[in-house]
């Protein structure tokens, strides 16, 4: 299950574009027999997160989360503190729930102060060491600073950074996949 935001849900692209479906798509091809589900909701936050994310798990019952939140909480400034709370918080129900985790790191444009922007960024890895999980550190990376491959608001890919957006999280992902017969 992807439980993310706009990054995860293909905000502004048709739903077949977007790096989830691509994901499905890929495993499918390689022969891995996993049911991907995008639990992802444009414009979530981690507390909105929190509270979505119990029902989620019930409903749905994945073997692996692959968790993208953050970005809205720092778009909208919220403490670091308060997003790593947060973030925590979901690991936790995931593995409560009997669900390896891997953590997706997000990165905010330098704007918002480069202290805050530091800090926020850190949030990631500091996680992914407390909790022992496997982390992929840039969602983004190679595709963030490339108007080519972004929508114009300068914020979320475009349908030709959507695979790259997946050839970043694919060699974190890889080896927590299992092939299923």
């Amino acid at each position: 299950m992807v439980f993310g935001d706009s990054l995860s849900a293909a905000y502004g692209l048709r739903p077949e574009q977007g790096w989830v479906a691509l994901l499905a798509q890929r495993l499918r091809a390689q022969g891995y027999g996993y049911q991907v589900v995008n639990a992802s909701v444009s414009g979530e936050t981690s507390s909105g997160g929190v509270a979505r994310l119990p029902r989620a798990l019930q409903l749905h019952r994945p073997t692996l989360l692959v968790l993208e939140l953050g970005a809205n909480d720092a778009l909208r400034g919220l403490p670091v503190t308060e997003t790593r709370r947060n973030l925590a918080r979901l690991i936790e129900l995931a593995r409560a729930g009997d669900a390896q985790v891997l953590l997706v790191g997000i990165r905010i444009p330098p704007n918002f102060g480069p202290r805050y922007a530091e800090e926020f960024a850190a949030i990631y890895p500091q996680l992914a060491q407390q909790y022992h999980l496997p982390l992929v550190p840039f969602l983004l990376e190679n595709v963030a600073l490339d108007p080519g491959r972004m929508q114009d608001d300068g914020l979320h890919p475009n349908a030709a950074g959507e695979a790259p957006v997946l050839d970043n999280l694919w060699p974190h992902l890889l080896p927590l996949l299992q092939k299923k017969h």
